[in-house]
């Protein structure tokens, strides 16, 4: 059973502003104590106008799309400031994912809307109506003015929710959306202004009047077909007789744990703590069904109405509770708790079944080089320090051009079994340039090594070199076609420092240029 709550953030553009304002200004006017009219105001086709306005100014008449020089008129005072669409759109986001303390799956809702699918959380919080209350006690807390409605459909839940009044929570038992909507005016359909006049042209007020009314009698009284659609779409929406789909900002965790604070956490040693609960919990949970999972997200949520979120990946699936938080123990310190956190969350993500198997006395009794499980467990603690990704893995691949026999790949906990032979006649240099690069060379003869080489403006003078070694192109590729042989020197410098160079092209080759040198790779 699916059930939806919808929550209007009224005056949004406003009360966005006065959020900005107090973190700007500690000591700036509360909501309840302003003495000036002020609205925030935009521009459009016609100029300037009103969008939101404060109490004072509402008071004075001073109304939502109002033109800002008749607003001027009835409030001489009147101050404005211009709206931030785009910050608005990243509050409401971040607003977004603080609700993730109350369910996962949290959309947003136009401009100024919020959706919480909150089907399998209300028991969380002893049910709905204590679940509605909370919300909306933290949201007054936080100076945010609201309505709220609750439904089984996504549309008679806004529907509730944009008619009633500020700071109430109305709600519908399961299946009494046709019931529970049919007063509400026909706004609450989220029609456009058109459709609005012209139902209103024709007395249909209210969502009851069109519950009897003839389909095609409808199309009839409507200028377009789309927009006798959009009506007859939005009403079947709300009755629950066309699924509206909600586009979640975060995919819904299978595996989460919750931890609320008696008493909000200010230090990293009690978020820390806090942290340690959750691992064990979460890890219990993930054993219980046989998986682990590669990535864990701390979520941390402030009492003022902010969230902070640190994650963690590692290399295979993991399970144990200890490692989840020494790996978390990196990230901890980059949580700022504000003015305190009063709710932990630890989800996880990209689940995998875990490999079971007994851990060898010694790693000398085994005949792997390596101990796959002690390599992981360090690729996941530089991860964790560094940033996710750091740990590479480089593997041959079969190709004699040098920049082309090898790839490069995050390290996914475990080295391959079986890998390709390579057929290198000489020594390869630890470091390879991304792309080779031109050098001038001075050689006693024409195709011998090296004698002087200019490489970035600097003259180096050769006093040993060794080779060639002649690496052919690969004519079988397409893409090889026109390609020269190439000639590859071991040389070393004056100052101790050896380099790993090439001809590209044999002298009298037949070819209209002639060879060309470049700088490849350095040799330790």
């Amino acid at each position: 059973m699916n059930r939806y709550l919808s929550i209007r953030l009224m005056d949004w553009p406003l009360t966005r502003w006065r959020r900005t304002q107090a973190r700007l200004s500690p000591l700036a006017v509360s909501p309840g104590e302003e003495e000036a009219p002020f609205a925030i105001i935009e521009k459009n086709a016609h100029g300037l106008a009103i969008i939101a306005g404060n109490k004072i100014a509402r008071q004075q008449g001073v109304t939502d799309g109002l033109r800002f020089t008749d607003a001027k008129a009835r409030a001489p005072d009147l101050t404005a400031a211009h709206a931030d669409r785009a910050a608005e759109a990243q509050s409401l986001r971040r607003l977004a994912r603080w609700m993730i303390r109350w369910t996962p799956l949290v959309a947003l809702d136009g401009d100024d809307g919020l959706i919480l699918d909150i089907a399998g959380c209300d028991h969380l919080f002893d049910g709905e109506t204590a679940m509605m209350a909370s919300i909306s006690a933290c949201l007054t807390k936080a100076n945010i003015p609201h309505s709220m409605g609750l439904a089984s459909t996504v549309g008679a839940a806004i529907a509730l929710a944009l008619c009633a009044a500020p700071g109430t929570c109305p709600h519908l038992p399961p299946g009494r959306e046709r019931d529970g909507v049919q007063h509400l005016p026909v706004f609450a359909l989220r029609l456009s202004a058109q459709s609005l006049s012209r139902l209103r042209r024709f007395g249909l007020t209210r969502i009851g009047q069109l519950y009897d009314l003839d389909r095609k009698a409808l199309h009839r009284r409507f200028a377009s077909k789309e927009a006798a659609d959009a009506v007859v779409l939005r009403l079947d929406q709300v009755l629950g007789l066309i699924r509206e789909p909600i586009n979640p900002l975060l995919p819904k965790p299978r595996f989460a744990c919750r931890l609320p604070c008696a008493e909000p956490l200010i230090s990293p040693e009690g978020i820390e703590a806090g942290l340690e609960h959750l691992s064990e919990t979460l890890a219990q949970d993930l054993a219980a069904s046989g998986q682990g999972a590669q990535r864990f997200t701390l979520h941390a949520f402030r009492a003022d109405g902010t969230s902070a979120l640190t994650s963690i990946a590692t290399a295979r699936p993991e399970r144990l509770g200890e490692r989840i938080t020494y790996l978390f123990r990196e990230r901890i310190h980059r949580i700022d708790p504000g003015y305190g956190i009063d709710l932990l969350m630890l989800t996880a993500h990209r689940l995998g079944a875990m490999t079971e198997s007994s851990t060898p006395l010694s790693s000398q009794l085994t005949e792997a080089r390596f101990d796959q499980q002690e390599a992981s467990l360090l690729a996941d603690k530089i991860n964790a320090r560094l940033g996710e990704g750091v740990v590479s893995i480089r593997l041959p691949i079969k190709s004699h051009i040098p920049e082309r026999d090898e790839n490069i790949g995050p390290f996914a906990g475990a080295f391959p079994q079986a890998l390709p032979a390579t057929h290198h006649i000489g020594p390869r240099p630890l470091r390879l340039l991304t792309r080779p690069e031109p050098v001038h060379v001075m050689a006693a003869v024409p195709d011998g090594p090296p004698m002087r080489l200019t490489w970035r403006r600097v003259l180096r003078r050769i006093i040993k070199a060794e080779g060639p070694e002649r690496i052919a192109p690969e004519w079988w590729k397409q893409s090889e076609k026109g390609s020269r042989a190439r000639d590859y020197y071991r040389v070393e410098d004056d100052q101790g420092r050896r380099y790993w160079v090439y001809r590209d092209g044999l002298y009298n080759d037949g070819r209209d240029t002639s060879p060309q040198w470049f700088m490849h790779g350095f040799f330790a």
